[in-house]
């Protein structure tokens, strides 16, 4: 979905390359999904999940561990036979010390993570097919996925038009999918996420673009991010939500998000909250599919 100022047109999503235009610079976020669940059993016999929500050291990582009761330090989990050890409590997250690199350790036991709205476990094609193609820095728990609908194709024809592509890297957390539950936005407390930002992509954007297109909010929050304190890597908890000033972006391809959640909050900030509102309307009428394997929509920034 094509959406103009107060019309839309049905496009398939080939047909966005006759929206951009030479000197575009697109910017897409090649974060790697890792296999980031784990199924477990606790040393007293119980039963656990474990869901890697980053990696903290070669052999430790901050995890979300579904569980009957609290674990305490030094416990240990059964994963396919190999000892994972809780080291402590950190908020909602346990650090975890696993007996070889993380990594190794998710590629051999893992299974990839997918949304909780998807009531199925993963199948071997979705190691390919929650992934993007230009996909290359292990780190994500979830896929930026409006990077889906690309293919090395469709890249290479938007590059032969003249738009430069760039690249960042937002490690997308699992509290993406965490809907918003307080009334007053000012409480409620964003997730924190991983990026950076490399020199070249720091410097073509330095050098005015005719407009900067996000491939994703990952990207957005990330190009906002450094617009607001220089940092070209670190942590964000960027909330964006209406009102908020845009510095960076111009223009969106994103999927359709789900309600409650700060993905809506920040497509509407950018678009404008009734006219977003009636966006998602009208995809519903058209039997647009919503949320990670779903369709997109792009859009040019509100400007007020």
């Amino acid at each position: 979905m094509v959406l103009g100022t107060n019309q839309y047109e049905h496009r398939q999503f080939k047909g966005l390359i006759e929206y951009l235009r030479p000197g575009d610079v697109m910017v897409i976020n090649d974060s790697k999904v890792i296999k980031a669940r784990l199924h477990a059993v606790k040393d007293s016999g119980g039963k656990a999940e474990i869901l890697v929500e980053r990696v903290e050291a070669e052999c430790e990582a901050l995890c979300q561990v579904a569980v009957s009761k609290p674990l305490k330090s030094e416990r240990t989990l059964d994963c396919c036979g190999q000892t994972v050890k809780v080291v402590s409590r950190e908020g909602e997250f346990y650090r975890l010390r696993f007996d070889r690199p993380v990594f190794e350790f998710l590629e051999e036991f893992g299974s990839v993570p997918l949304p909780p709205y998807v009531r199925r476990r993963a199948r071997e094609s979705d190691e390919e097919r929650y992934q993007t193609v230009y996909a290359n820095k292990p780190g994500a728990v979830a896929a930026p996925t409006a990077g889906l609908h690309f293919d090395d194709e469709f890249l290479a024809q938007i590059e032969a038009k003249g738009v430069e592509i760039c690249r960042v890297t937002l490690h997308v957390g699992a509290g993406t999918f965490q809907p918003v539950r307080v009334n007053d936005l000012s409480e409620h407390v964003m997730h924190q996420e991983r990026f950076e930002i490399p020199d070249d992509t720091v410097a073509r954007l330095s050098n005015s673009p005719t407009r900067v297109i996000a491939v994703g909010t990952t990207v957005v929050r990330t190009l906002e991010s450094w617009a607001q304190d220089g940092l070209t890597s670190g942590e964000t908890r960027l909330f964006i939500t209406p009102g908020f000033k845009f510095r960076v972006v111009d223009a969106l391809v994103t999927n359709f998000h789900l309600p409650e959640s700060t993905l809506l909050m920040l497509v509407s900030a950018f678009y404008g909250r009734e006219r977003m509102l009636a966006a998602y309307e009208e995809a519903v009428l058209q039997g647009y599919r919503f949320y990670s394997y779903g369709d997109a929509m792009f859009m040019e920034r509100q400007r007020v």
